[in-house]
């Protein structure tokens, strides 16, 4: 009798994956709408509401969801003759999702944007065009195909047959 194959997995848990939990906190289609506003500097809840238009208790759920993984922050503003508000400007842990979100830009833009490219990146320096890539550790750009992700032997899922 021919033996079956193993069933294959990811190489690591999903309980064990740190993409998986990065999913987890911002996956969402809302949190991810609002992030990305955040990024483009958006921090009161109102101008949330206004660009993305969503639900006011939608809103309000995700940013509470938001400061308690510490992605942003509650922070209090009053403008001249205005009660205190809140804004929700991003942490440094909110500020580093710039370089993933950029990344699914240029990938939305190769793949999904046909000839509409409506935000560019570039060095203020310079005025160059700018574009995500894999670097090594002494800053040399490496095509995807030279890149191997290395699982950690503690965290590494058997195969399993499928008897």
């Amino acid at each position: 009798m021919k033996e079956k194959p193993p069933i294959r997995r990811s190489p690591v848990a999903a309980a064990d994956c740190n993409l998986s939990r990065s999913f987890e906190l911002i996956g969402d289609r809302w949190t991810l709408l609002i992030l990305r506003s955040a990024l483009h500097g958006v921090r009161r809840f109102d101008d949330f509401q206004a660009d993305l238009d969503i639900p006011r208790t939608v809103l309000s759920n995700r940013l509470a969801g938001l400061v308690e993984s510490g992605i942003v922050k509650r922070r209090n503003y009053r403008e001249a003759g205005q009660r205190t508000r809140v804004e929700y400007p991003l942490t440094e842990m909110g500020q580093a999702l710039a370089l993933p979100f950029m990344a699914m830009t240029q990938w939305g833009d190769k793949y999904l944007g046909g000839k509409k490219l409506p935000l560019t990146l570039r060095a203020k320096s310079t005025g160059e065009k700018i574009a995500v890539a894999y670097v090594d550790g002494k800053g040399r750009r490496r095509k995807a195909s030279d890149v191997e992700a290395v699982v950690d032997p503690a965290f590494r899922q058997p195969d399993i047959r499928n008897d």
